[in-house]
């Protein structure tokens, strides 16, 4: 069986996912943000902006398959958990991967996994924890800077201020504080990110990671919460090699497209039968 085209979609709670695949391989990764509009409407664009650019229409989609709040979708015919998504599309974009850290808006979460991309074991923070994308938005905003801007003035920190508390709230009075006090906004934010980096190593830690680390999730594109990582795991002596690719933050919706082809073959095969 060839030409099997599939689509994943991984609805999070600031973005749509979508990736147009065959037989596969990626065609199509495409980012829609929500911004307060209509889900339902946001994710209805986005699968036909999809399409469109992959030159395929709905009627030739054998299998779409959705990840995150998926459920949204009225009409997928297939649903993973996250854990299992994100394990895919790391595994798939660095085969050498043994390890998923993925960062999203809520929380954040790192899995063992194996050759396959099966997990092994996994830890996540809480959801309260300042860990999280939607916490790193929050305090972008209060700064006056954009998220895309947050990663390379993290990397150019000279003295970073530490952020100690667990709780958004309070680490965000925190970041107010240093504002008052005149603290530079890139020490302000690599402070930031290595508070968060710590947890995360903590996270690694638990699993019993090692060998390669690929951050995945909304915050994979963040250059400095990746160094901050890295520098993490330094000082704790891991073996541990932290990476990313350009494609990262589409990784569940990029392992639902995957797991979406191997279910279609699966069925058809038994169809078949």
């Amino acid at each position: 069986m060839s030409d099997i085209v599939t689509v994943g979609m991984d609805v999070g709670s600031s973005a749509v996912k979508t990736v147009v695949a065959r037989d596969a391989q990626p065609l199509v990764f495409r980012i829609d943000r929500i911004r307060k509009r209509d889900l339902r409407k946001v994710i209805d664009e986005s699968y036909d902006a999809a399409l469109a650019e992959a030159g395929i229409k709905r009627d030739d989609v054998a299998y779409l398959a959705t990840t995150g709040e998926g459920e949204l979708v009225d009409f997928r015919r297939g649903h993973f958990y996250g854990m299992t998504t994100h394990a895919r599309g790391a595994t798939f974009l660095i085969p050498e991967t043994r390890a998923v850290l993925d960062i999203g808006a809520l929380h954040a979460r790192a899995m063992k996994v194996d050759a396959r991309s099966k997990v092994l074991a996994y830890r996540m923070t809480s959801q309260c924890a300042s860990g999280s994308g939607q916490f790193l938005e929050n305090v972008a905003r209060y700064l006056g800077i954009t998220l895309e801007d947050v990663g390379p003035l993290s990397c150019s920190a000279s003295n970073p201020e530490m952020v100690s508390s667990i709780c958004a709230v309070l680490a965000e009075t925190d970041v107010i504080n240093m504002v008052s006090r005149g603290i530079q906004t890139a020490d302000i934010l690599k402070g930031i990110h290595l508070s968060m980096a710590g947890r995360y190593v903590k996270l690694l830690r638990a699993i019993g990671a090692d060998g390669v680390v690929t951050i995945t999730g909304g915050l994979a594109a963040d250059v400095g919460l990746a160094e901050a990582v890295r520098q993490k795991v330094r000082e704790d002596k891991l073996q541990l090699e932290v990476r990313t690719d350009p494609r990262s933050i589409y990784a569940g919706a990029l392992g639902a497209a995957l797991w979406a082809e191997y279910r279609h073959r699966v069925l058809s095969q038994r169809s078949a039968a």
